[in-house]
Parts: C-alpha cells; sequence; structure tokens
C-alpha cells in the first residue's frame, strides 16, 4: 500500500439515495482496480460524505499527495469551477497536504463500448422483428450551460448511432439547454421509425433518470404504434471503472491534459463572450451535505430545513441570493428550453 498517495473520487451529490449508493459502489471499484492507493470519495452537494471529508480521511491516513477526479462524464461548470474551488481552498487550509486534480471521463471508446453493452441488453428483451434500420436512438444527456459539454453528448450520439447500425439518431438533455426529453421525443415520434431506444447517457440513476424515463411513457402513451425502449445507464460497468483507473493514473503519468481549446472560460466561445477568466469559485456551499432525503431525520433535519433547496436540479433561470451571478445564456428564453425536467409535463413542440 503507498504511504504517500491517496486518490479522491469527488461527486456531484445527488438527494437520490440510490444514486449515491450506486455512486459509492464505483468509487470502490475505483478502489479495487488501484489497490496501490488509499481511496477515498466525497460530495460537492446533498449527499455525504462531502468533498473536505473525503479529504480529511486520507490526510489522517498520512496521505501527502492527493489523486482527485471528478466522477463526470463531461467537463462543465462542476468539474471546470465548483469541485476545483472546493480543492484549491482545502489546500490553502493544508499547505502540507498536494492535491492533483485529473481529467473528466470525456470522450473515450471504452465509455463508447460500455454505452453499447447498455443498448443491446436493452434490445435483447424487445420485439426481434423490428429491424435496426427501423429504430431510432434518443441519447439524453445531462445538460449544462457549457456548449462544450452539451456538444460532446451528440458526438456520443453519432458514435452510438454509427456503431449499432440504427437507422436514425437524435439527442436530447434533461435540463438546461435544450431540447428536453418530451419536446425531443415527440420530435422522434414525427420521424417514422418503429421502435425507439431511450438511452440516457448518465453514470448514476438519481432524479433525472428516473424523470427521463416518466417522460418516455408520457411520450409513449400517445405514439401506441411505436415501441418505446428503456436503455440503463452507464453505473459501475466494467469499462467505466477501467476508465475511472486510467484518469488517476493519467496524473501521475503527466499526460493529464482537459481540453482547453474549446472551453468558454478560457477563450471567446460564440455566444459566451462574457465568460472568458471568471473567478474560478463553487456555487455549491449552500446544499453541501445537506442529505438525501427531504425525509432525512436526525443530524441533517434542521440543516436541510434552513437552506434554498435544489432538489438535484438547477433551473438557469431562477433569481435567488447566494451571493453569486449566473451569467445570461444565449439560449435562455428558448421556446423549448432550457428548463430542467419537472415532475410534470410543461412544453410540447410546436404543431
Amino acid at each position: 500500500m503507498s504511504e504517500q498517495y491517496g486518490v479522491l473520487v469527488c461527486g456531484h451529490g445527488s438527494r437520490d439515495e440510490d444514486a449515491v449508493k450506486e455512486f459509492q459502489a464505483v468509487a470502490s471499484g475505483i478502489k479495487e482496480r488501484l489497490p496501490q492507493y488509499e481511496t477515498d470519495w466525497g460530495f460537492l452537494e446533498f449527499a455525504t460524505p462531502i468533498i473536505r471529508h473525503g479529504l480529511d480521511a486520507l490526510r489522517e491516513k498520512g496521505i501527502r499527495k492527493v489523486l482527485a477526479v471528478p466522477g463526470m462524464l463531461f467537463a462543465a461548470g462542476h468539474a471546470k469551477n465548483d469541485i476545483p474551488s472546493v480543492l484549491n481552498a482545502y489546500q490553502i487550509e493544508n499547505p502540507n497536504l498536494s492535491i492533483s486534480y485529473g481529467r473528466e471521463l470525456g470522450i473515450d471508446l471504452k465509455l463508447i463500448r460500455a454505452a453499447g453493452d447498455r443498448i443491446e441488453e436493452s434490445l435483447k428483451k424487445k420485439n426481434t422483428r423490428i429491424s435496426r434500420e427501423e429504430t431510432l436512438l434518443m441519447v439524453i444527456g445531462r445538460g449544462a450551460s457549457d456548449p462544450d459539454a452539451n456538444s460532446n453528448v451528440s458526438k456520443v450520439t453519432r458514435m452510438l448511432w454509427e456503431g449499432l447500425g440504427m437507422g436514425w439518431a437524435e439527442t436530447a438533455y434533461s435540463g438546461v439547454t435544450f431540447p428536453l426529453v418530451e419536446p425531443g421525443l415527440e420530435h422522434a415520434a414525427r420521424l417514422g421509425y418503429k421502435r425507439i431506444i431511450v438511452f440516457p447517457y448518465f453514470l448514476f440513476t438519481g432524479v433525472l433518470v428516473k424523470r427521463i424515463f416518466k417522460y418516455t411513457d408520457i411520450v409513449a402513451a400517445k405514439h401506441k404504434k411505436i415501441e418505446f425502449v428503456k436503455a440503463s445507464y452507464l453505473n459501475d460497468h466494467p469499462l467505466v471503472l477501467d476508465t475511472f483507473a486510467e484518469r488517476v493514473q493519467e496524473i501521475r503519468n503527466g499526460r493529464n491534459n482537459m481540453n482547453c481549446q474549446l472551453c468558454k472560460y478560457r477563450e471567446q466561445f460564440l455566444g459566451f463572450e462574457n465568460e472568458v477568466g471568471l473567478r474560478q469559485e463553487s456555487h455549491h456551499h449552500h446544499v453541501e451535505g445537506i442529505g438525501t432525503s427531504f425525509a432525512d431525520k436526525g443530524k441533517n433535519s434542521e440543516k436541510t430545513k434552513s437552506v434554498h433547496i435544489h432538489d438535484d436540479i438547477h433551473n438557469h433561470d431562477h433569481d435567488h441570493n447566494h451571493n453569486h451571478q449566473h451569467h445570461p445564456y444565449p439560449h435562455a428564453n428558448h421556446p423549448l428550453g432550457p428548463k430542467t425536467l419537472e415532475e410534470n409535463p410543461i412544453k410540447s413542440i410546436p404543431k
């Protein structure tokens, strides 16, 4: 066991207990692949332990060099700003600790194969008489106010479309950008395909994945002649764990390069010019470690009552005082979004 280096897996966090358990299972899987390191984890918001507590645990074990990796598919605000801000603040408070931050999972052929496996698994349970040429693949991404991250989802869609030989493919998002799930599926249903596979390109379950499938049911009820198939998200697929382990090793090998050429915080991205050079700071301190359920009892209950609840989602059109400012989003007033999935359907595409 290395006495010098430790690994910290940094998760977004969720109010969904199943999502938290799945994240911890993945972190345990990473630990099994990297037995030479002490491994711990922490969450940016909602769930516990928080990132600081994970760092505390490693430091108490004698670790002085931490290899931190974001437990996220793509680098948007959480991976670029929020997590680094927490890590930097902790290092300033603990000058005897060195924290090196890894890159997100990103576009990786291992993840594409893992996604392909999940889609293939869903097809085995359905009508084999419908050909792939008659099937439309709908990939659902998380959605961000970062066009670089959003465009990566479209690239994943194209790679799966061609790799699996589907008749057509579309991309939609669970929130922040557009198209959202319901209008995206309504559009797809008009294209004449006999089957639509809905695949959430997510690492874990949570409020949003469950609502994606809820909206799928809503659209499916309107188009009974189309077979709708729900494919599972990535979760702890072995190739996902392999990719995480590779990201940790990249830090040690000096190949830890995040894609900065298309980063709106470093280059003048069309429509986002006013965000170049923004200060790196976390916007999630107000929901840090507040618990995983509105029904939480005990130590988190009083704290939960005193904070503004985001319910695992962020509507970037809100106006509340957290001493931070969201910059204008070019598509903020688009008729099909961006607004994170809500409990009840609110929009449909124009006829």
